[in-house]
């Protein structure tokens, strides 16, 4: 569990306030004693002894001591769609009870709280609305949590809190000021879609993997029959053919490698609006799901696998293998953001041999919303790379009509960016839609069929 507590606290003297019944009970008492002694009237006295005396044992015991208040989150791996649990902590370090505490607490739209309550307490059911508070008592000496349970909808580092709880103590005659804590940020991971390619790599480059190469070696994909050579291993013999023939033949293999793999982020521009894990998708929410789905299919496979952004940050996530390297991946994703106001310049370091290898397959993930994504398509096409640009702009987007888009300017713009698309086809970048599984097998099909032919051009 995550924790944030409290600094040390400040003195009482500078923590507690009276209240309006402390107020109205000295004035009551004072009046009633005044006119006693002015009217001598002794009942009036008699009468406001038992306000004197009921304020005095109030206040016998009075709070040294400010509350503490700290957000507690559950630190496992939250994915999209999964169930959440937190609780708000209202502690009481002071001998004295508090007869009342009040708290309340923000959290973030993207995560859905359904259910509130306190352990010992009645729970709220349904969706629950945090912005009234929630009122407790907090024994001496012990703390009370108040349990929000609820659905994480979308990826992404969602804060809880600020949390800030208020009590009042000596009968309801003594109140805290405000104590506040600062947000927790919870981690929620994207939801992998299901992907799946079994094509196979345009040019695998290592020295182990998944992966038939096209080039001779130990490995299980049958490459044909030759004649037996001094290093050839004896269970390599194809007794058939060489008794055939009346010479020794072996069967020939592909080595089996591994490759790396770039995902290239366009975050030049969004589109859509995001509806959570079971709503609709911005070009962001399919950018950072797909990214995590090829992501954790490579990685699966052995392949080396890095992250590039192609925006005004540019950052970038080095290659590697394994499940660290998928859990940093995942990691790495939640800090994915669009800068709207980003510079007009290209982006020309990415596109640095320091960067991009030349054997790496290079997927972009753009919504072709830019101009400038489908010059550094063309770039990264014109320099000898195996890329494939993987559309993520939403199929149903609707015209910006807030924005003062027409019908027809709309469609207009549509055929402009088919266009662009065809412009890009023709230069040799396939364009396909992000669809799930098997998105990427036909188009790694012609481009796997393309390695083997001679390649032209600068790098």
């Amino acid at each position: 569990m995550a924790r944030v507590s409290m600094p040390d606290q400040q003195p009482a003297a500078t923590g507690w306030a009276p209240t309006r019944a402390l107020g109205r009970a000295v004035l009551l008492t004072g009046l009633l004693l005044v006119a006693g002694v002015v009217l001598g009237r002794i009942d009036l006295i008699v009468l406001a002894a038992p306000f004197a005396l009921g304020t005095a044992y109030a206040l016998r015991r009075r709070p040294a001591a400010l509350p503490q208040v700290w957000v507690e989150t559950d630190d496992g791996h939250l994915v999209e769609g999964s169930e959440l649990a937190t609780a708000v902590t209202v502690g009481n370090p002071d001998p004295v009870d508090y007869e009342i505490a009040v708290i309340r607490s923000r959290v973030s739209p993207w995560l859905r709280i359904d259910r509130a309550g306190f352990a010992s307490g009645a729970r709220a059911e349904g969706r629950v609305v945090l912005d009234r508070p929630f009122v407790t008592s907090v024994p001496t000496l012990a703390a009370v949590d108040l349990e929000l349970a609820g659905t994480a909808l979308r990826w992404g580092r969602h804060p809880i809190g600020p949390a800030g709880a208020r009590v009042a103590a000596a009968g309801g005659l003594l109140i805290s000021r405000a104590v506040v804590t600062e947000p927790v940020q919870v981690k929620v991971y994207p939801k992998t879609e299901p992907f799946e390619a079994v094509e196979a790599m345009p040019r695998a480059a290592g020295l182990v993997g998944a992966h038939h190469s096209r080039r001779p070696g130990e490995g299980g994909e049958l490459a044909g029959v030759r004649i037996f050579a001094p290093g050839d291993r004896l269970r390599r013999i194809d007794w058939r053919v060489s008794l055939r023939a009346r010479q020794l033949h072996v069967a020939a293999t592909l080595s089996d490698r591994d490759a790396e793999v770039v995902v290239l982020l366009d975050v030049l521009a969004e589109a859509g609006r995001s509806g959570g894990v079971d709503g609709a998708a911005s070009v962001l929410d399919t950018t950072v799901r797909a990214s995590a789905a090829i992501a954790e299919h490579y990685l699966h496979r052995g392949d080396r696998v890095s992250l590039l952004e192609y925006g005004p940050a540019a950052r970038r996530l080095r290659p590697a293998t394994g499940r660290r390297q998928y859990l940093t991946v995942l990691e790495w994703l939640l800090d994915v953001h669009v800068d709207v106001g980003g510079a007009s310049e290209p982006y020309d370091q990415v596109f640095g041999p320091q960067l991009l290898s030349a054997d790496a397959l290079v997927v972009v993930l753009t919504p072709l919303l830019d101009e400038r994504s489908a010059q550094m398509l063309a770039r990264l096409a014109r320099s000898g790379r195996f890329v494939v640009a993987v559309d993520t702009l939403p199929a149903d987007l609707a015209p910006p009509k807030d924005r003062g888009w027409a019908e027809v300017a709309y469609r207009l713009w549509r055929l402009d960016r088919d266009t662009m698309i065809a412009q890009l086809r023709e230069h040799g970048v396939p364009v396909v839609r992000w669809a799930g599984a098997g998105s990427l097998d036909q188009v790694l099909r012609d481009v796997a069929r393309l390695a083997t032919a001679p390649r032209v051009g600068g790098r």
